[in-house]
């Protein structure tokens, strides 16, 4: 298992779960029902406490941190698959950071007579889509941290035939001599 895939797989399953409402607020008929059902959610988990928070934001810590050491060998690899997951994992970060927050404070404590209710079901449609956004670039992430793991198989194969031919091939030349 790859450093950067637990917390990877924690936000995945968080996000899955914001995936019920946001489908709803996206894709679905957009009733009151459904205003309703995704400002509750999202004002819950706005307002979830702040061990929670503490949770979610340091298991982000650590995602970021996995990611970094991997990088410690430089080599082709680590040049492709640990850079960019690492790319698509600090996206996911700043997507977080800069359009979900933003738009779940406002569906959770919006600004007196500045933010209106037209204001909170757009917050409401962008937050959901920056979730989907988010589940996008950490599917790439595990993609990229699967297909790493493959083209080190891979090559493993193919060095243990390579070694195996060279080792075969000093023999062969001998009883063809004889």
């Amino acid at each position: 298992m790859q450093p950067s895939s637990p917390p990877t797989s924690f936000f995945l399953g968080v996000l899955f779960l914001c995936f019920n409402v946001d489908y709803q607020i996206l894709w679905g008929d957009l009733t009151e029902e459904v205003l309703k059902d995704g400002s509750q959610f999202y004002t819950t988990f706005f307002n979830a406490p702040p061990a929670i928070k503490a949770l979610l934001h340091g298991m982000m810590g650590v995602g970021l941190l996995a990611g970094v050491y991997k990088l410690n060998v430089w080599d082709e690899s680590a040049m492709f698959f640990d850079g960019s997951s690492l790319a698509a994992y600090v996206f996911a970060i700043v997507v977080y950071l800069s359009v979900v927050i933003p738009g779940l404070r406002t569906v959770a404590d919006p600004v007196k007579d500045v933010d209106t209710k037209e204001d909170q079901i757009e917050a409401l449609r962008v937050a959901s889509a920056g979730n989907i956004i988010m589940i996008a670039c950490l599917t790439l992430v595990l993609l990229l941290q699967a297909g790493q793991e493959y083209a080190r198989r891979v090559d493993a194969k193919a060095l243990a035939k390579a070694q195996q031919q060279v080792a075969v091939e000093p023999t062969a030349k001998k009883e063809k001599k004889q």
